[in-house]
């Protein structure tokens, strides 16, 4: 038996293999790196907005306290609508209650700075507990938009002095405002609130939904099963590829050219703005489906033929269910990208005040990102603030849309 003769390293040899290793080396190094900018400028952006936001979340709240027992109001309504109830606070004079007691309190300069929907609060507090008014009860109360800025340091030299006198009493102070996620959009950045146009974004993602995931599917399910291959659908596959690279705002001008001039009246309706961003959703579903409907082996097809299934079957019992998963998270991401879009929710007038939360589909509404780059058009400091909080939320929904994605490629995903 002969024995086995080691190969002879000779140093030209080492010095290439030296040199391999080092390149390897290198590009650990740099794949690593790149993984670590990524999460540092990752951790900075969420660490800036978190810094920003928090102020977001709350308003400077000035203390005034109120004895009912002298305030001269008798009742306040049970079982009526809210809008009811407080317009008969309103008539029994409550705006002139709050005002009184806050100059009572602290005086007629702290009390002009006293919010003028403040006595709103107190109305909110008293519908929800009727028994407040046989008692003297405590309120935190929105200061005006000078006094905040004064709080902050900013504004006049009358406004710092006055905020830090009330500061030093203990009746001004900045505290949490639960009311930014069940208010809209108003002129104040102590009253703002991001509800309205929450809610609106979703009802044009619904919208949105509810156009581009059924078309898209049973496009992608045409153009991998059925479709003849021929110029005319290589044509179209083409055409899909084109539409999903093309400017978000050239979907905007169609929905301007086309919606808007079908439907003049749904101007800024989630109707309209759902419709434009399905015609830009709806070439990523497809070319995501089109991946995984690929991606299932041809054996599935094979063995359902086998046993004798119909081609119908063979694609809605066994295709469809293994490429949904693929579909599903190709959805996701198309959703994602259209819930951040302005450019074509701008051509089409998404871009109006809204200070009322729309109350169907057809109702005029506006958009996260809409109401976030309308707050950053703002100078006022407490706009500054909101719009940082705005993108906090806009981010906790988007990670609440990719965990669906997550949840939902989990629960339908199976191996074969």
């Amino acid at each position: 038996m002969s024995e086995r003769i080691a190969p002879t390293r000779t140093p030209a040899f080492e010095a290439r293999l030296k040199k391999r290793y080092a390149s390897e080396r290198r590009f650990r190094a740099l794949g690593l790196s790149a993984i670590l900018f990524s999460i540092a400028v990752l951790v900075f952006l969420l660490g800036t907005m978190t810094f920003n936001g928090i102020g977001g979340f709350q308003r400077v709240e000035m203390q005034v306290s109120i004895d009912f027992t002298q305030a001269g109001i008798a009742t306040a309504p049970a079982d009526v609508q809210p809008s009811d109830a407080l317009a008969s606070l309103e008539a029994q004079g409550l705006r002139d209650v709050v005002g009184y007691f806050a100059q009572e309190e602290l005086g007629e300069e702290a009390a002009e700075e006293l919010g003028a929907q403040a006595w709103r609060d107190v109305a909110a507090a008293v519908i929800a507990d009727p028994a407040m008014l046989q008692r003297e009860e405590s309120f935190w109360l929105p200061a005006t938009a000078n006094l905040a800025s004064g709080y902050e340091g900013e504004g006049s030299s009358e406004m710092r002095a006055l905020a830090a006198k009330l500061y030093e009493q203990g009746r001004l102070a900045k505290n949490f405002d639960p009311g930014f996620l069940s208010r809209s959009d108003a002129t104040n950045p102590q009253q703002v609130g991001i509800w309205g146009a929450l809610k609106g974004s979703l009802l044009t993602m619904v919208i949105t939904l509810l156009l581009a995931f059924p078309i898209g599917v049973l496009a992608a399910l045409y153009l991998e099963e059925y479709a003849p291959k021929n110029r005319w659908t290589d044509l179209i596959e083409l055409s899909i590829n084109n539409l999903a690279a093309v400017p978000s705002i050239i979907f905007g001008l169609l929905g301007l050219a086309v919606f808007l001039t079908i439907f003049p009246n749904l101007r800024s309706a989630p109707i309209i703005g759902g419709m434009t961003l399905a015609l830009m959703t709806m070439p990523v579903i497809v070319i995501a489906g089109r991946n995984a409907i690929k991606a299932v082996p041809p054996s599935i097809r094979d063995g359902a033929l086998a046993v004798g299934a119909s081609p119908v079957q063979v694609v809605f019992h066994h295709v469809l269910p293994l490429a949904l998963p693929g579909i599903l998270t190709g959805t996701i991401i198309g959703m994602a990208r259209a819930l951040g879009e302005t450019a074509p929710l701008l051509m089409i007038g998404m871009r109006a005040f809204v200070a009322t939360p729309p109350d169907g589909f057809t109702s005029p509404a506006t958009v996260l990102p809409m109401q976030i780059f309308l707050w950053s058009d703002e100078i006022d400091r407490g706009f500054v603030e909101r719009t940082s909080a705005a993108i906090i939320v806009l981010l906790l929904f988007l990670l609440v849309m990719n965990g669906l994605a997550i949840y939902l490629r989990n629960k339908f995903e199976k191996t074969w």
